[in-house]
């Protein structure tokens, strides 16, 4: 009976020793708090500042640090990983990544899952073999089908058709030209993709790019940009070069710059998503895994398509 009590309350101690479930990491950690940081593919584009917006103010909202970083350009993801690094040593506690490279960044987030930090993949995904916590982000395949089916349409389902992508290595652009392609060739037969080059989201390079297929193919029909800078790029290409509403541009994201081309004619649509979304999700599922909640493997954050006719209100 004696050893039974003792039993019982060392039990007991034991009991109030341990953090009451669902409390987040500070508890965990005797007063620290938990320590989140965003690492995206560039400090420039306005896709990712809304996207940190996001996820500042909800890690605000939940009492938690938050940082990010990323590389100077969207070229390099040897920086990428640097940080990621960085961040594995800091021990924090959760990690939201725009991955620049699917497939480079794979063995450096398998590093930081190992370590025993949250992982949570937002906007882009990682390549086969990526352990991760979950991914947010659009359903990037489905807006670009809606892409296609949308300039197809303007066009009449007919004609010469370039593309304009950012990365060649990162997960997302890849989808949105690939999901653009399969929708073009499965159901446009009269639509021919005349080529598709990389501006790596860079505005200027973007033009560039748009003005030689422009000038190699006088008769194009549309151009097809796959992120903002590569939108604007465009849309500025086809806009010096005399060709608005001959040429027809459907690209991504809402900016500034992508809504003024819209409102005068310049650009007919944007996909357009949700990244304060992303940010703020992102750091909420970061936070109930470590209150040990089950969380989906995959959220889709929303996307809609942005006209002459909607865009202002988006």
């Amino acid at each position: 009976m004696k050893k039974r009590v003792l039993f019982t309350a060392a039990c007991l101690i034991l009991l109030l020793a341990l953090p009451a479930f669902g409390q987040v990491r500070s508890t965990l950690r005797q007063g620290e708090t938990v320590k989140a940081m965003f690492i995206a593919m560039d400090s420039m584009d306005l896709h990712w500042l809304k996207l940190t917006r996001g996820a500042q103010q909800q890690a605000a909202k939940l009492k938690i640090d938050f940082t990010n970083n990323a590389p100077a350009g969207k070229v390099d993801a040897a920086q990428q990983i640097a940080i990621m690094e960085d961040a594995i040593t800091a021990k924090y506690d959760v990690i939201l990544l725009a991955p620049l490279n699917a497939n480079a960044l794979v063995p450096v987030v398998n590093k930081a899952k190992a370590a025993g930090i949250k992982v949570i993949l937002v906007d882009s995904p990682i390549g086969t073999g990526g352990n991760f916590d979950a991914f947010i982000g659009t359903d990037n395949a489905a807006a670009a089908r809606t892409a296609a089916d949308t300039l197809a349409k303007a066009i009449g389902g007919r004609g010469k058709v370039a593309i304009v992508n950012a990365q060649a290595g990162a997960g997302t652009t890849m989808i949105r030209e690939n999901a653009f392609k399969e929708q073009i060739a499965s159901k446009y037969p009269n639509i021919t993709i005349v080529g598709t080059q990389y501006s790596d989201g860079d505005k200027a390079k973007a033009l560039n790019i748009a003005t030689d297929f422009m000038r190699a193919n006088p008769d194009l029909a549309a151009i097809y940009a796959c992120n903002e800078g590569s939108t604007v790029g465009v849309g500025n290409a086809v806009k010096q070069a005399g060709k608005a509403g001959k040429v027809v541009v459907v690209g991504w994201d809402k900016s500034p710059e992508s809504q003024a081309l819209i409102l005068d004619g310049t650009v007919l649509a944007v996909m357009v998503q949700n990244p304060a979304a992303m940010g703020s999700m992102g750091i909420q599922a970061g936070v109930d895994l470590i209150q040990g909640k089950t969380v989906r493997k995959e959220a889709d954050s929303g996307c809609t398509v942005g006209t002459k006719a909607n865009i202002a209100r988006l």
